[in-house]
């Protein structure tokens, strides 16, 4: 009896696993692949943006006027006064040429004696003229505010030219440091310190002399 159940039950496994071989692994249904000529279910409704170009300013020269002090060594510190033009070769560098005038003080000994004058009134009259090479040491912004953003740089110049004093002209070398603040494309404000050296025998002594400037003004750009 019991050796008959155990028959029947193989006989059972048997066929339900040979109608499992038969039936096969279900596959997981897959949706229909879209027809050529179906409308997409979501369609974007994005407009086109059309961009501006940037109008990019190309003016290279730059011209202006300036006034400030200038310590004339044994004469004072006195107004000087002039007129700067630039040309802006890359971003970094730049040629620029300077005329300046100024007119002499008294010297200590004439302060300390009255009545004497060393020299007349013309030959007081200081004007001189150079070419330098500038480079843009460390341009970026200044921030005004939380809005008012200018563009500016610090700049170092050197350069050559000449100095007419005393009846006499000499050629001099000159060193700088600038600071250029550009309030739009076209107006820049420049403040300037810079050092005319020359050498001179006006008092039987060849020396040479520092000339110290100090000066601001407004060029523009076109």
């Amino acid at each position: 009896m019991a050796a008959r159940r155990r028959l029947l039950l193989l006989i059972r496994v048997l066929c339900l696993a040979a109608a499992w071989s038969c039936a096969g692994p279900v596959l997981a249904e897959q949706p229909p692949a879209p027809r050529p000529d179906e409308e997409p279910v979501i369609e974007p409704d994005v407009a086109q943006s059309h961009a501006r170009l940037a109008k990019i300013d190309t003016e290279d020269f730059e011209l202006g006027a300036f006034a400030g002090l200038l310590s004339i060594e044994d004469f004072g510190t006195n107004a000087v006064y002039g007129a700067r033009a630039a040309y802006h070769v890359t971003e970094l560098l730049f040629l620029e040429g300077t005329y300046g005038y100024s007119k002499a003080g008294d010297t200590l000994y004439e302060t300390l004696t009255p009545g004497v004058r060393l020299l007349s009134s013309q030959d007081r009259e200081y004007t001189y003229y150079d070419i330098a090479l500038g480079i843009n040491v460390l341009p970026g912004e200044s921030y005004f505010g939380s809005g008012w953003a200018f563009t500016n740089a610090l700049y170092l110049t050197g350069g050559i030219g000449g100095t007419s004093f005393a009846g006499d002209d000499y050629f001099t070398t000159s060193f700088g440091v600038g600071y250029r603040l550009l309030f739009n494309d076209w107006l820049a404000l420049h403040v300037d310190a810079r050092d005319h050296i020359f050498k001179r025998d006006l008092f039987g002594e060849n020396k040479t002399t520092n000339n110290l400037e100090f000066s601001g003004g407004l060029t523009v750009f076109f």
